[in-house]
């Protein structure tokens, strides 16, 4: 027996040896009731908890992107630029100096200036004693002074080198400024033990011995002298025991005595 006609798989053709239509698919969108309410309602619940899920990532993106863009703006740009440098407490310096010694670049970025370096600059002008810097947003450099005060002048040649408390010669003068008493010293500066020594001696004289003082005269550590008015002068010998030194030599300024012995302030003698 002969086999009968193949099905055909897929072809088209039906089993009496027709072909039939080719299929057509087609996208229907189902209506809302196709899907049951529970299962919309669990779908919700887990879109909610995705974006719940998702929000602090998207949070700390965008926080991120902010502080991104803030650096750049202020480090990179110079959208927050050094515009202006203002100084206060400045006498004995200008306000150029001061921004010469800064040396800011305009339009530096404010917050890129290490204000330590800056202060460490200005700081080595000899007139500044102390100096803090600040910023002054959006753009200005607050620049604080301590300059150094005189207590006494050194002469040198025909000029006057003026020194602070601590024996900085910070100034150099033509003339001798009024109110500063005068110390003669072969190389005043705060490291020289002569100018400490006779600076100290300046120190612990009394108003009286102040308001008489012609000069201090410092020969060496051993030998200093106060020179008062009326040809009178005080030998007070090395810097040891000055408020003693001072008490006794001001209890003998009534004396006619043009030359009074302190250096051993027990024993004291006067011709």
């Amino acid at each position: 027996m002969s086999p009968g006609p193949a099905r055909g798989r897929g072809t088209g053709v039906d089993g009496g040896g027709g072909r039939r239509s080719p299929r057509r698919w087609q996208l229907v969108r189902a209506g809302r009731d196709a899907v049951p309410a529970s299962t919309r309602r669990f779908m919700a619940r887990a879109r909610r908890r995705r974006m719940r899920a998702a929000l602090p990532w998207a949070v700390a993106g965008g926080v991120l992107a902010l502080a991104g863009l803030v650096a750049w703006a202020l480090l990179g740009t110079g959208l927050f630029g050094v515009r202006e440098v203002r100084v206060e407490g400045a006498e004995l310096v200008t306000a150029v100096q001061v921004r010469n010694a800064a040396g800011v670049p305009d339009d530096a970025p404010l917050a890129r200036i290490d204000l330590a370096e800056l202060a460490d600059r200005i700081g080595a002008l000899p007139e500044v004693e102390r100096v803090t810097v600040t910023r002054d947003w959006p753009d200005t450099l607050v620049v604080r002074l301590t300059e150094r005060t005189g207590v006494a002048v050194v002469p040198r040649g025909e000029r006057f080198v003026v020194l602070d408390a601590a024996g900085v010669a910070f100034r150099t003068l033509p003339q001798r400024p009024d109110g500063l008493p005068l110390i003669r010293l072969a190389e005043p500066g705060p490291d020289d033990p002569a100018t400490r020594a006779g600076l100290e001696v300046l120190a612990a004289l009394t108003p009286q011995l102040r308001a008489e003082l012609v000069e201090l005269n410092v020969e060496s550590l051993a030998r200093i002298s106060v020179v008062l008015r009326g040809d009178r002068t005080v030998f007070w010998g090395d810097a040891t025991r000055g408020s003693d030194k001072a008490r006794v030599a001001t209890a003998l300024l009534d004396q006619e005595a043009a030359r009074i012995d302190v250096s051993a302030p027990d024993v004291v003698t006067f011709r």
